[in-house]
Parts: C-alpha cells; sequence; structure tokens
C-alpha cells in the first residue's frame, strides 16, 4: 500500500512545466491551476476512454434517437466503455490535435460529448469559463500537445488513485506557494492514511470477511482515505484479504478536489452519485438516517465554520441555536443529571462539529457499531473552558466510552504545516479491556519516523512501514511504557466550582444580608478546578481553607469540564545544570578566548 513518490516526481515536474511553457504571460499566476488541474483530470479520462472510443461512437451513431436514455448501452461492456462514463464526440484529445484550424471548435465538441456525471466533473472545475481564453491567446493546441505527450502518463492502469492524490496535493501545495496563498487545507500524507486504515479495519479484520460495509470520509478531498481504506480491507494479497463489498461514501465542499475524488471515483468502477458536493456541516448530501461501519478523516482545523452555523442558526441575536440533532446531545451536569445541550466549538474551527458529525452517523453496536480514525490538531485536545462546547463535545465522547486512543503524530509530517497532530481513534464497541479506558501514545519522537533527504513544502519526516508497525504495536499490546500511557475516562475530568469571598467594612468585619449570611465580594469572586475522582468538600477543606480560611463555594455554577492535556503526561524533565558545572564551562571559555580580545585590538 505504501507509496514511491519520488518516481511521481517527473510526471509532476512535467504537468508543472506546462504552466511556465503554455500559460505564461497568458494567466496570472494565482489562475494557473484553473487550467492544470481540469487539463489533468480530463487527459486521465481520456486515457481511460481511449480502448472503446470507436465502439463507443458506433453504438452512439446507431441508436441516437432511437432509445431515449444510452447511457446503460454507452456504458455496458459489449457496446460500450464498461466503464460508469463516457464520451459520444467522435474525438479524443490526440484526435484533435488532426485538425489545428477547427481545434477550439472541436474542443468544445469533445467537451459536450462527456457523459453528465463527467459534465459535473467539468462544471465543478469552472473549465467552461477557461475556454474563450484559450482560443483568444491562441494556447489550445499547445495546451493540449503537451498533455498528450507520452512522457505524461496519467492512465488509471499504471497511475493508482492514491499516487494521483498525491500528485495533486502537491501540485496544489506547488501552486499555493507560489503564490503565497494559504493552503487552508492540511493534505493527508499517504503513510498517515496507511497508519489510519490498519487501526481502523485490523481489530475487527475477523469480523470484515464477508457482508456488505459503508465506509464514509466526510472531508474527502481527492478520495485517497476512502480508495485506499478498501484497498487494504479487500487486497488479496494483504493482511485483512475480505470477500465483503464495501460501499464508498464522501462529502467535498471544494470544486476542484470534489473533481478530482469523483473523477477516481468514476475510474475505479465506484459509485460517484455516492460523492457527494457541498458543506457536510450544513448541506449534507444523504439520506439523514444513513448511518457508516467505517469513517476515516482529516477535517479542517483552525478554520472558520461561521457560514454553516449562519446556514444552521434558527436564534435570533447574537444568540446561536443550533437544532439539528447532530449537534444537539445530552451531557452531565454538576450534579450528573443529563441535560440537552446545543454543542457548538468556536467559530474560528469547525473540527470538532465534524466529530460530532460522524458520532451521529455511527452505527448501533447491536448492529455491528462503528470505527473512526480522525486526524486533528492540539486544539481539540484541550481548548475550551469548562462548559464551553469544544468541553462539552469532549464530554460527551468520553463519558460515553467511545474514545479508544489519541496518538501524537511527528511534527513536520504535513505538507503544509508542522504543528502537531493526532489522531483519534473511536469506537462504540470496544474490547472489554479497553471498556472505560483511554489510551494515549506518544509516536512524535524520532523513534517513530525517518527524516526526508528533501522537503515537499513543511513536509520534513515521514513513517516508514517499520514505524507504522511499531504505532500500531503499541496499540494493539495495550501496556504502559515510555510511550503508551493508559487512563480512565475520570482522569480527563474536572469540576469547576464558583469560590467567593466575603465582603469586609474598613474595619475588616464580614459584612453580612438580612438573612444573616455573608455578603460575597465579587472583585474577590473566583473559581476552582476540582479533580473528578477528587471528592470536592475534601479538596476545597485541604486546597484552599487553608488559605482563604472565610472562603466559600456554591454548586450553583458549577460546571463539568474535560480536557485531554496530552504533553503532560508524557513531559520529559530535563534537570537544569548545577552552578558548579556552569562555572566550570565559564572557566574553560575563558582559557579558550584567553589573548583573544587583546589580538582583535591590537
Amino acid at each position: 500500500m505504501s507509496l514511491n513518490t519520488q518516481s511521481l516526481q517527473p510526471i509532476i515536474n512535467f504537468i508543472w512545466s506546462v504552466a511556465d511553457d503554455v500559460l505564461i504571460n497568458k494567466y496570472l499566476e494565482n489562475q494557473y491551476q484553473d487550467v492544470i488541474l481540469p487539463m489533468t483530470v480530463l487527459r486521465r479520462l481520456d486515457l481511460a476512454l481511449e480502448p472503446s472510443k470507436e465502439k463507443v461512437f458506433k453504438t452512439y451513431e446507431d441508436f441516437k434517437g432511437k432509445i431515449d436514455n444510452l447511457s446503460g448501452l454507452l456504458t455496458s461492456e459489449q457496446h460500450g466503455t464498461g466503464l460508469a462514463f463516457y464520451n459520444t464526440s467522435q474525438y479524443t484529445m490526440k484526435k484533435l490535435l488532426a485538425d489545428p484550424k477547427n481545434i477550439n471548435t472541436n474542443f468544445l465538441d469533445y467537451l459536450n460529448g462527456f457523459s453528465e456525471n463527467v459534465q459535473d466533473i467539468i462544471s465543478k472545475f469552472k473549465f467552461r469559463n477557461q475556454l474563450e481564453t484559450f482560443e483568444n491567446t491562441g494556447i489550445t493546441f499547445s495546451l493540449l500537445e503537451k498533455f498528450c505527450n507520452p512522457k505524461l502518463e496519467l492512465s488509471p492502469d499504471k497511475i493508482s488513485p492514491m499516487a494521483m492524490g498525491y500528485m495533486f496535493e502537491d501540485l496544489i501545495r506547488r501552486f499555493n506557494e507560489k503564490t503565497n496563498a494559504a493552503a487552508g487545507r492540511h493534505f493527508t500524507p499517504r503513510e498517515i492514511i496507511e497508519l489510519m486504515t490498519h487501526l481502523v479495519y485490523l481489530p475487527v479484520k475477523d469480523k470484515i470477511q464477508q457482508g456488505t460495509y459503508l465506509v464514509y470520509d466526510p472531508c474527502a478531498g481527492s478520495g485517497a482515505m476512502l480508495t485506499q481504506s478498501k484497498l487494504f480491507a479487500t487486497n488479496p494479497e494483504g493482511e485483512i484479504k475480505s470477500k465483503a463489498t464495501f460501499h464508498l461514501y464522501g462529502q467535498e465542499n471544494t470544486g476542484e478536489m470534489y473533481a478530482v475524488c469523483k473523477s477516481d471515483m468514476l475510474l475505479k468502477g465506484e459509485d460517484p452519485d455516492k460523492i457527494k458536493f457541498g458543506s457536510t456541516l450544513s448541506e449534507y448530501g444523504f439520506d439523514p438516517d444513513l448511518k457508516f461501519n467505517f469513517m476515516l478523516t482529516n477535517p479542517p482545523y483552525g478554520t472558520s465554520w461561521k457560514q454553516d452555523i449562519d446556514n444552521l442558526n434558527v436564534g435570533a441575536g447574537k444568540k446561536v441555536s443550533i437544532i439539528d440533532k447532530r449537534f444537539n446531545l445530552p451531557i452531565k451536569n454538576f450534579n450528573g443529571e443529563l441535560e440537552e445541550t446545543c454543542l457548538t466549538s468556536r467559530s474560528n474551527d469547525g473540527q470538532l462539529m465534524f466529530m460530532l458529525h460522524m458520532l451521529a452517523k455511527m452505527k448501533d453496536p447491536k448492529d455491528g457499531g462503528s470505527r473512526i480514525a480522525s486526524v486533528h490538531n492540539g486544539s481539540a485536545l484541550f481548548t475550551g473552558d469548562a462548559g464551553s462546547g469544544e468541553s462539552g463535545i469532549r464530554q460527551y465522547i468520553l463519558e460515553n466510552d467511545l474514545l479508544e486512543s489519541v496518538i501524537q503524530l511527528p511534527n513536520d509530517i504535513f505538507y503544509n504545516t508542522g504543528i502537531s497532530t493526532y489522531l483519534w481513534i473511536i469506537s462504540n464497541v470496544k474490547e472489554e479491556k479497553r471498556k472505560g479506558k483511554v489510551q494515549l501514545i506518544n509516536a512524535s519522537s524520532k523513534n517513530f519516523y525517518e527524516r526526508r533527504n528533501k522537503n515537499l513544502g513543511e513536509k520534513k519526516v515521514e513513517l516508514k512501514p517499520d514505524h507504522i508497525l511499531n504505532i500500531q504495536n503499541l496499540y494493539f499490546d495495550f501496556e504502559e511504557n515510555d510511550y503508551s500511557k493508559i487512563f480512565d475516562i475520570a482522569d480527563f475530568g474536572s469540576f469547576q466550582i464558583p469560590v467567593f469571598q466575603p465582603m469586609k467594612d474598613k474595619d475588616g468585619n464580614v459584612l453580612k444580608d438580612s438573612k444573616g449570611k455573608p455578603k460575597s465580594d465579587s472583585s474577590l469572586k473566583d473559581v476552582e478546578n476540582i479533580p473528578m475522582k477528587e471528592d470536592v468538600q475534601s479538596y476545597f477543606d485541604k486546597e484552599v481553607l487553608p488559605f482563604i480560611p472565610d472562603a466559600w463555594y456554591e454548586t450553583k455554577g458549577a460546571k463539568v469540564s474535560y480536557e485531554i492535556p496530552f504533553n503532560k503526561y508524557f513531559y520529559d524533565f530535563t534537570a537544569l545544570r548545577g552552578l558548579d558545572i556552569i562555572s566550570k564551562d565559564i572557566i574553560k571559555l575563558e582559557e579558550e578566548t584567553d589573548g583573544l580580545l587583546k589580538e582583535i585590538i591590537e
């Protein structure tokens, strides 16, 4: 399942050179990808259709006007492509080059000949918007000639969806770097996808040998997680060798990536209608009651979801009120009572909202349950005070015993960010030994990665097969060591209680209300965070009263908080050097530099 990315570099470099050779002075640099990406997809589809071209054209000519819907014939093995798409034009990209004089008219005819599902791809790329520029600048022939060059091997038989996804992501990364544009997305390295698929499928490999399973990515991107997870499960030479049927579902709100994903689903013989366009959070494309067996995703983090809030909000004024049942869940208050709560994260970071969305799509445990692998940054672990939406989401996950493990990945493993990232493994069918427990795995040390010889953007390190095996072994062993810690759910919880101090007069006497109770001084009001495993009164007596003897707390206004302070548990303390050692180093430096100042002056 591993991918030799170096072997793809000549192809990527050739595609990249098209911009400099053909588009320069015709397009602005920030517009290059509007041409390069759709042309790459179209050439890939074109190559897939070449072997059946004559047969399809004959079928079309023989039956047009006689049958209302020719799609069945044109996609059949006997009379058509044997694929889920077709092109009824007489042209291929290569044939277009035979008539340079009419190439613009013929190219439009060629585009119009594609089946409806490919028209959707062309539309999402907004590719027809480019045709007038092609004609006015006279680059249509040169562009097609470049993409028909034998050096540009894009055939589905030679370039897998995994490789194609990598190529697109690398091209987009280059475009963003060239124009200093913020990428806004964190494409998932292939080895991280491999780790995710291992941890999602291997724990249940004996249970998925037969049957039908639904796999879902709510942030599908190029579709690589979907196609590679299916390949891992069904590869006859792989570790699982499942003979089950796997249906792939995904949604993507970026037009160009949606088009890439849908095109590769067409080429792989997957159902392209199971890939939806639009925002998963506010424009979910599937039946609300549809549930999935497996979900894998890398949602956007640190990215605003304000537009989704506006679309979902039914409240008035500044107060957000979302009635969507995906985001309204029962969580316990301080008194242990369940309260239906609208859980929303900050508007500038929607990553945990995708987690809530996936939780709503889990199958019932009696129907086999679901497993989820989702990549997040550190914010998902600890951002949000007691009573906040983020804390509430973590509370729901932990108190419902859904979190199996959190794995810290190496820094500098993504293409456009060097920040710390964490892989969450979620399940509602935990093994007995994992029930009530959460395993934290620190795979960020140099024992779990190898430095690349050449950086790819921010990506400076990568996981080799042995590293993936070592990480999954830590997961399966489920033992405590330097890299693996196991906790009770309550270890991550605390109660935040309001603490009051009395108001006093100038003589230091406590002021009381009409009922004889001390009046609280609002300027001295504070909060105390009490670990959930501690008794609140005992903790208060031990940790607060010795320092503020006249303080008191009230349970009214008390809040529940959950966070996973990952670094706290794996902090490697390094003792400071002693004064004697520092003194010796200073004396040694003085001896080494003796006479240096005199030499410089003279």
